[in-house]
């Protein structure tokens, strides 16, 4: 019997573009890690404790766009600092966006229900 893995995500997982924690590959690249890192981040705007507006969320997901298309189109390579850094802003950045949008559907219901 074969066993296979699924993988339920869009990661490469290339090792030379993965973090290694005592020998073991991380389940995602290093630019997921720094997404999923900045993740973490999402009660922070959720519970108003950060905001910022939508330039700045903006602001905060170009980076890993250039770093990745730049890759693409000019055939360079990144670092690994480089895209966990990118990433984690990126992440705070979807959060961000995350919650302005979720606080504009609420908004958009009560002034329904009212």
């Amino acid at each position: 019997m074969n066993k296979q893995k699924i993988h339920l995500t869009s990661c490469h997982r290339m090792p030379e573009r993965s973090f290694f924690w005592k020998g073991k590959q991380f389940p995602v690249c290093a630019r997921c890690t720094g997404i999923h890192l900045g993740y973490i981040s999402l009660p922070f705007f959720l519970f108003d404790v950060f905001y910022l507006n939508i330039w700045w969320t903006i602001l905060l997901i170009l980076p890993t766009y250039i770093d990745g298309m730049s890759q693409a189109i000019f055939d360079r390579e990144s670092n690994n600092v480089l895209r966990v850094t990118t990433g984690f802003a990126a992440g705070i950045g979807v959060m961000s966006f995350v919650g302005i949008f979720g606080k504009y559907i609420g908004n958009q219901i009560l002034s329904l229900i009212n």
